[in-house]
């Protein structure tokens, strides 16, 4: 593939709800273009940009693929995303690097939960929007059903510049609302449409359909729209149509329409057209990057003699090394060189430079401003790095990664797993930003977040797969803690002859509870209140070190018990037979006696949960969080017919929420999760942890 001035490259996402058929409009446009000579198919596994094993069994896209192509003169860059929420990290790194966004909707299911939710995120990143309604061919397939759930659900601006010429098994052809031409299927019935006349019963529907693109069209120009009111709409001649369609499309008040169907390539070649003309090229995407020195804005154009700036949006890792895929924004990245990361303040060396189709890799020498390439063998560059020049610093704005959702405990199968798991998991938070990786405090679970159970499972087959690393997913142990309400005294004797020397020590000490709300490094506070000397100060470390290794063991359901006062007051000691060893025991016993009586209790993670659904679904949601012991503490309006209901609920309830979530909303609903506090478990819950860990205690 030759090299493209970025005046000729433009850089697409395909986006969409999973089954739409992105994968497959993908295969369409590399054979349309003549990249391929077959179409592959998803369910046999063989398509250029599904080429994962994980996707190849899940039949579905769970990575983001780069597949260029050459079209008019012109490349077109496809990244191929995938259209489940589990691996949104993949569709926001696409949406970060594109300058126009496809979204394929499937005409007989219409606008779904993963359509809305890429709409979203592409307003978001503000980006041209374009929408292909495929499956024209399929049995109960309505393009104008379409159109209305689009300006219904995504905005009132979607307008069709194509209509169908029948639909399901009498899809034959669309008509171009703007050239008003038709193309049909053709004599060779490969799928592929030629140019006709447009059918006369629907010339006026043609006609209908066209005034409504020429109002929209006009009204993005001023001196458009003057004349078309006063000459009409064959006054506007096809530049000026097509320089108004731009602007439309760029501002967002124009959200074109094409169809046809992607497993025939109906209607490929026209859209190919149609991307061309509607998708900014890279010379018109202008980026903006920090000037580290000076903390300046910059305003970057597609030079190749400029500054260099390139964005690290994808990270590929596998046990030889890892692949990184960026966008140049500015300068050339070339071959052989030195790159500087922002991140590390190092310089890295720059071996081979790669362009990438799908998996396939060509050595290239250089790859130019608004192209996308790869790179291998990175030591520090990882997903969201800026790579600029040594003498010219920049960093550009990084990419928005979804925040984690699910959380699981990650624990290697058997004790070969045991050595590869830290730099296992390294790996994988490499290759994919939405991940984290933690450990837990009081459990001293390595703990795993991502965003879904289903996303987790994948890291888990990935880590099996590419780095025989065999891990077992569980949901982590609840870090409950315990605490006392009030003061309370005990006193403890411990005393041992077994011949010899033996063991004496009492110690009677006091606890009071310490405020749970108060933050403090650490969880005893330890007083030494003795009068007179009874017992000697070198007792006192081994006292505080057998109380604290008593709360470490709690005095209810063996949880960490934290926030006490501990005061010891009284004792006695012996000449001889007194020995740290018996001032720790004796410590450890009296705490545990005075924290009986000091009415012991359970507390509890709260999380405070933010979710926003549709209206229609609040009423379900708010009655679930009353069976999952929540409280809700607020609701208020979200936008597009939206709510956000924030409460708070305890964390063993909510650790599978994600799932829980996408049931009672048909998958449209959002939620963040964060910790906010402890409180008590009630009692009838305390005494089923009481009688669980005494279980588990007497090894029944």
């Amino acid at each position: 593939m030759q090299s493209y001035q970025p005046e000729y490259i433009h850089n697409v996402g395909i986006f969409g709800h999973g089954g739409c058929g992105k994968t497959t409009l993908t295969e369409a446009m590399l054979l349309v273009s003549h990249a391929t000579t077959r179409m592959g198919r998803v369910e046999d596994g063989n398509t250029v940009s599904d080429y994962d094993p994980d996707e190849h069994r899940r039949s579905m896209s769970i990575n983001l693929s780069v597949v260029p192509i050459e079209w008019q003169e012109r490349k077109i860059n496809l990244l191929d995303a995938p259209g489940y929420a589990d691996f949104m990290g993949d569709m926001a790194a696409a949406m970060r690097v594109v300058d126009g966004a496809l979204i394929v909707i499937d005409a007989s299911a219409g606008v779904e939960v993963g359509t809305e939710m890429v709409w979203e995120m592409a307003v978001k990143a503000n980006i041209p929007r374009m929408l292909f309604i495929n499956k024209m061919d399929r049995d109960n397939a309505n393009f104008f059903r379409c159109i209305e759930q689009a300006r219904a659900m995504l905005d009132p601006a979607v307008t069709p510049l194509q209509i169908p010429i029948g639909a399901a098994a009498n899809f034959r052809g669309i008509i171009s609302l703007r050239q008003q031409i038709a193309f049909l299927e053709g004599d060779k019935h490969d799928g592929s449409f030629v140019e006709g006349p447009v059918p006369a019963d629907l010339d006026a529907q043609m006609h209908e359909w066209r005034t409504e693109l020429i109002d929209k069209i006009a009204a993005t120009n001023d001196d458009l729209i003057e004349k078309y009111l006063e000459s009409g709409e064959d006054a506007l001649t096809p530049e000026e149509l097509l320089q108004g369609l731009r602007s439309g499309i760029a501002n967002g008040s124009i959200v074109p329409v094409f169809c046809g169907s992607a497993l025939d390539t109906g209607g490929v070649a026209q859209l190919l057209n149609c991307i061309i003309d509607s998708v900014p090229s890279a010379a018109r995407t202008m980026a903006t990057a920090a000037e580290l020195d000076s903390g300046d804005p910059l305003v970057l154009q597609p030079d190749a003699n400029g500054p260099l700036a390139a964005l690290v949006f994808k990270t590929i890792a596998d046990p030889y090394g890892k692949m990184s895929l960026f966008r140049v924004y500015s300068g050339t990245f070339s071959a052989n060189s030195s790159v500087y990361n922002h991140r590390v303040g190092k310089d890295e060396r720059v071996g081979h430079v790669y362009t990438i189709v799908g998996r396939q890799t060509t050595d290239v020498a250089a790859i130019g401003p608004g192209d996308i390439g790869a790179t291998t063998k990175l030591v520090e560059g990882l997903t969201n790095d800026t790579l600029s020049s040594h003498d010219h610093p920049l960093r550009l704005a990084p990419i928005v990664f979804p925040q984690v959702a699910f959380t699981a405990v990650v624990k290697p199968h058997d004790r070969s797993d045991l050595d590869k798991l830290g730099s296992s998991l390294g790996h994988m938070l490499e290759e994919d930003p939405t991940l984290q990786i933690s450990r837990d405090a009081h459990t001293g679970e390595t703990l795993l977040s991502g965003l879904s159970e289903s996303h987790l499972d994948v890291v888990a087959e990935r880590m099996q797969r590419k780095f025989s690393t065999h891990v077992d997913i569980d949901l982590p142990r609840i870090a409950y803690i315990e605490g006392i309400q009030v003061t309370a005294e005990a006193q403890y004797r411990h005393k041992k002859q077994s011949g010899g020397a033996g063991q004496f020590a009492d110690v009677t000490l006091r606890v009071e509870p310490l405020p749970a709300d108060v933050e403090r490094d650490d969880p005893l506070e330890f007083v030494n209140e003795i009068v007179g000397g009874v017992i000697s100060r070198g007792f006192m470390p081994a006292i505080e070190k057998g109380v604290r290794e008593a709360m470490q063991e709690g005095v209810l359901a063996g949880h960490p018990l934290l926030n006490v006062r501990v005061a010891v007051f009284d004792g006695k000691e012996h000449p001889v037979d007194s020995k740290e060893i018996a001032f720790k025991i004796a410590g450890a016993q009296a705490f545990k006696l005075a924290a009986h009586k000091a009415q012991p209790v359970i507390n509890e993670p709260i999380y405070e949960l933010e979710i926003t659904v549709p209206e229609q679904f609040a009423g379900d949601i708010m009655g679930d969080m009353n069976t999952r012991r929540g409280r809700v503490l607020g609701m208020l309006p979200a936008g597009q017919g939206k709510l956000t209901i924030t409460a708070h609920v305890p964390l063993a309830e909510c650790q599978r929420y994600v799932t829980d979530l996408r049931s009672l909303s048909q998958a449209r609903g959002r939620f963040t999760m964060k910790f906010d506090h402890y409180e008590q478990v009630p009692q009838h819950l305390t005494q089923h942890l009481v009688e669980h860990f005494q279980h588990e205690h007497n090894g029944h």
